[in-house]
């Protein structure tokens, strides 16, 4: 124990002690110029960003609009949804088919156009040219057949129609 006081009331470590105090003091010195720095850097990389704002508040609008668009995105699949479901519905098959009606016209100015949707159901017209006259029929198609008898070119329009 009488060592230890004596080591203590040394010179030598009180010289120690103060070499010891001072190395504390300037890494003390550093990190504060180093935090400094830090702080400066990151104050330019708010203003940059978010023109002074923190960046929780920059983090939290980023989030209300990264939910937004997630909300846009939902609607935008039930719209589609939508439509895949309506355009089974639509017109999706055409077939045409051009002829002479009778012998005394000169070009194929009848025809017979079937319009068809995903299901085949849909409708045959057929426009009859003469010279006198023109007329349009029309025939009720269910799933690629109709209750009434078809003309020959109305059933290559139907076929045309049903192979697209």
């Amino acid at each position: 124990m009488e060592n230890l006081l004596e080591i203590i009331k040394s010179d030598a470590f009180l010289i120690g002690i103060a070499i010891f105090c001072f190395i504390i003091f300037l890494l003390y010195i550093i990190t504060i110029i180093k935090l400094s720095k830090i702080k400066k850097e990151y104050n330019n990389f708010m203003k940059k960003i978010g023109q002074g704002d923190n960046i929780i508040d920059i983090l939290d609008k980023h989030i209300e609009k990264i939910n937004k668009t997630v909300t846009k995105n939902e609607e935008l699949e039930k719209f589609c949804l939508r439509l895949d479901s309506d355009i089974k519905n639509c017109v999706q098959k055409i077939g045409i088919y051009r002829y002479n009606a009778y012998k005394d016209t000169a070009s194929d100015l009848s025809f017979t156009l079937a319009l068809l949707d995903e299901k085949n159901d849909g409708v045959v017209l057929n426009g009859i040219y003469s010279r006198e006259m023109s007329n349009i029929y029309a025939k009720k198609i269910t799933n690629g057949n109709s209750a009434n008898n078809l003309t020959e070119e109305e059933k290559e329009a139907l076929k045309r129609a049903m192979n697209k």
